[in-house]
């Protein structure tokens, strides 16, 4: 596993879990909002976190630990993640997986193989806007569409969740977001911030008002729909 990044304790990425958070380096997306450019573009410039080095951490925190959350970059990019997960799931770990959805047969095995605690997959935008909010000229959307069947059909805990950014998202957007995702578990729209490791330039946080009015359009299609930041 090509681990760039760690942050030992966090109350925030899994939900009601004290865990660990895992950032693996590389992406196929190029979200121009994405907060984290350098392990995206440069994850071969990233200092690398030896696995020994992981495991030692969460040898010492059982008990104090409950779950690790494996975000990135994009977790699915890494052909050794299912033996690497099953080492946390011989300890005791619950796990949380962070996902842009575009590979749904890694996601499905990894199910199958009992390795995943929670996921939760980050919907860019609409399936018409997709590229645009995604950073790439084309997608083969249907991946996107089948991952999404996947968590819905999965009976894990799982999310969606959107970064709105003012520029990329409309009021359109999201009821086409809704009218996609009609029924699912959980929803959550997030806020955007500007940080100096953002991906692409002008990007924009929603003022409160407009948010709201987000959630209101998704809770037409979604019972359960959050603001987050």
């Amino acid at each position: 596993m090509k681990i760039v990044g760690l942050n030992k304790t966090t109350l925030l990425d899994y939900p009601e879990h004290v865990a660990a958070v895992l950032f693996t380096g590389g992406c196929n997306f190029r979200c121009p909002f994405c907060h984290n450019a350098p392990l995206v573009l440069y994850p071969e410039r990233q200092a690398p976190v030896p696995e020994e080095a992981v495991f030692d951490l969460l040898r010492k925190r059982r008990g104090i630990l409950e779950g690790v959350c494996v975000t990135g970059g994009e977790p699915t990019l890494q052909e050794d993640l299912g033996s690497f997960l099953e080492k946390i799931k011989e300890l005791g770990y619950l796990v949380k997986l962070d996902t842009n959805g575009y590979q749904p047969e890694v996601l499905r095995g990894l199910m199958e193989r009992r390795l995943l605690d929670y996921v939760a997959m980050d919907v860019k935008s609409s399936l018409r806007h997709y590229e645009r909010a995604a950073g790439v000229r084309s997608l083969e959307k249907p991946r996107l569409e089948e991952s999404a069947e996947i968590l819905r059909g999965c009976g894990l805990p799982y999310e969606f969740r959107t970064t709105a950014v003012k520029g990329i998202h409309s009021a359109a957007d999201f009821e086409e977001i809704g009218a996609w995702l009609r029924g699912s578990r959980a929803y959550f729209l997030q806020t955007y911030r500007e940080n100096e490791n953002v991906i692409g330039e002008g990007g924009a946080a929603f003022p409160r008002e407009e948010l709201e009015n987000f959630a209101a359009i998704m809770r037409r299609h979604i019972q359960n729909v959050r603001i987050r930041g």
